[in-house]
């Protein structure tokens, strides 16, 4: 996708599955690795730089299928407690966990409470409020800070898809890729030797038989930059609102 930079977990062993997230290439990132049993869990982890001052952000994706078993959960569980201890989590994915009732916090099957343990334990918060699939809210965000998640809609589904898409904001400012410009700095340039030396130059012969882009390039390369000193800087796009 064109301004997105692709993170993906391709399923192993058959055809289709696996998880993905992209990331608006502007913003500084790079997927975690964090070395626990990764092979186990469809799961992934990206860290998106935050401005100086404001912290990372870990970004995760997972899919935990219905049927997964105990040892792929625990690997889950230990990904999420490493990834909770940084200063921002946003956690998202499709837990399937049926059987948990939000507002109670209790669930009847073993795993489901294994699951709640590891959402207390870590101090996470669930911010979507309604089902997303056939009356249950198979699909969740867990942050690890308060008011870091916000404006949570379901979209309805997407194609043949029978979950709804969970529109939200991440409300935490995050850095930008930074772009180098060399712009020229004609504050100390000489304009009258420039006009001089500009009428000098025998233009007709100088720019004959080019197109106006290529007589442009010759006019900035050449004479722009010879009498106008270099100033390069760096340049970020402007601070955006939240992102999400």
């Amino acid at each position: 996708m064109v301004g997105y930079r692709l993170f993906r977990k391709d399923r192993q062993g058959r055809q289709g599955g696996g998880i993905a997230l992209y990331v608006n290439d502007q913003l500084e990132c790079m997927e975690l690795h964090l070395g626990m049993d990764e092979e186990l869990t469809e799961s992934l982890w990206v860290r998106i730089k935050g401005r100086a001052g404001a912290g990372h952000i870990i970004v995760g994706v997972c899919y935990r299928s219905p049927d997964q078993g105990d040892g792929a959960d625990e690997a889950l569980y230990r990904q999420i407690g490493a990834a909770s201890r940084s200063q921002a989590l946003v956690l998202m994915g499709d837990f399937n966990h049926p059987d948990i009732c939000r507002r109670d916090n209790a669930a009847e099957r073993k795993q489901s409470m294994k699951f709640l343990e590891c959402v207390r334990d870590n101090f996470l918060l669930q911010v979507i409020e309604e089902p997303t699939r056939r009356g249950a809210m198979l699909d969740l965000i867990l942050t690890n800070k308060e008011g870091l998640v916000g404006n949570v809609k379901l979209k309805g589904s997407l194609g043949c898809s029978d979950h709804e898409m969970v529109e939200f904001r991440i409300l935490r400012a995050v850095r930008r890729v930074r772009s180098k410009l060399t712009t020229l700095d004609f504050r100390r340039a000489d304009f009258g030797l420039f006009r001089d030396l500009l009428g000098r130059v025998p233009w007709d012969k100088a720019l004959e038989g080019r197109g106006a882009q290529d007589s442009w390039l010759i006019f900035t390369s050449s004479k722009l930059r010879s009498y106008a000193s270099q100033q390069r800087g760096s340049q970020a796009n402007p601070p955006r609102g939240p992102h999400g």
